[in-house]
């Protein structure tokens, strides 16, 4: 009996910690969060002074001592610390405790495919430091295949891409596993920085991130399109040193991303090629989903449905699929705790 009060005046919490974004769903009340994974730090004192949307104000506009920065790189911590305060931030944030009494939450964190053992451990400490009372890993394709609302314990295949800001996950999905998968360090952030050595080789002009970032947005593709689109871009002219705004069409933005979605695209062809028969044709008539913020990206859909011969949905509000996903298993928890990531303890010395 009194587990179960503790269980009910606890608010669990589910985490997609992506490379670009962060969304926190509280078990009962749903998304809560959705801020970006960026810390501004003073180097000098090593106080955080913001996290979140305060803190991706600050990218680029910092002096030398303070640094806006991501604390994950690619889908992995590369900032133990730093990551860890992050988590606490959003811990609190999200977590009203109602009662003086009530425990820490139970979390669950959306993590890459195929990411080692000391990466898992990794992302575990950091959320218990940050007060998790218990944590629990939920592999991404897996968790976006849930918020997708795809029948994953069915014995069928359920096709998935995950295009986030680190990484690209393909998967194929049957009987609550996964299946085949690919985990591919070619995501949005890559394309953010495609578009800036572009700039450079092409127009001689330094960009930031957050610039080449609206530029893919507003009129990025990974197809060729038939109309024109523009795009003022401003920045600094290398040959001058001087502020410089130059206008750039879709076709250079296609030009610059071509050659990284090719190789999100030819990830996508290797699972196919690696698929059960069986389970292939289960994709065939059910088709191929897009999701994640990548998924977004004008033409992709379309460009893969030509490259596979399989047709391709974008999903619902891919932007938050990874977490509904997770926030699913977390009013489930009893129900779906296979598809949960198994850690491997470690073994104490005799």
């Amino acid at each position: 009996m009194f587990n179960k009060i503790f269980s009910y005046i606890s608010e669990d919490i589910a985490i997609d910690l992506g490379t670009a974004n962060s969304l926190v769903y509280v078990k009962g009340r749903g998304i809560v969060i959705f801020e970006p994974s960026v810390v501004a730090v003073n180097q000098k004192t090593g106080q955080v002074l913001a996290i979140g949307n305060e803190a991706k104000k600050m990218v680029g506009k910092t002096p030398a001592h303070i640094v806006a920065t991501r604390p994950l790189v690619k889908g992995v911590i590369s900032d133990f610390e730093v990551t860890e305060q992050m988590l606490r931030y959003f811990i609190e944030k999200a977590h009203k405790r109602r009662f003086i009494f009530s425990p820490r939450p139970r979390v669950i964190v959306g993590i890459p495919c195929g990411v080692t053992e000391v990466e898992k451990k990794a992302v575990c400490d950091a959320a218990k430091n940050a007060g998790a009372r218990e944590v629990f890993l939920l592999e991404e394709p897996m968790a976006a295949a849930i918020g997708a609302r795809l029948p994953i314990q069915e014995p069928g295949g359920n096709f998935v891409i995950d295009i986030g800001g680190g990484t690209t996950e393909v998967a194929i999905i049957s009987l609550g596993g996964i299946v085949s998968s690919k985990s591919l360090r070619v995501a949005g952030d890559k394309l953010n920085q495609d578009i800036i050595n572009f700039m450079q080789e092409e127009y001689k002009l330094l960009i930031g991130e957050r610039t080449a970032e609206e530029a893919k947005i507003n009129i990025g593709s990974a197809i060729p399109l038939k109309e024109k689109k523009e795009w003022p871009i401003r920045g600094r002219n290398l040959a001058t040193g001087l502020p410089e705004e130059i206008v750039v069409f879709n076709k250079d933005i296609y030009q610059a991303m071509e050659k990284s979605i090719k190789q999100i695209v030819n990830a996508v062809k290797t699972t196919v090629e690696e698929t059960p028969p069986e389970l292939l044709a289960d994709v065939m008539s059910k088709g191929i989903y897009l999701l994640g913020g990548g998924g977004l990206l004008r033409g992709l859909d379309a460009l893969i449905a030509k490259e596979t011969k399989i047709p391709v949905k974008v999903a619902e509000d891919p932007l938050t699929t990874v977490v509904r996903g997770a926030g699913i298993v977390l009013e489930n928890i009893d129900e779906l705790s296979e598809v949960l990531v198994e850690i491997e303890s470690e073994e104490l010395p005799k």
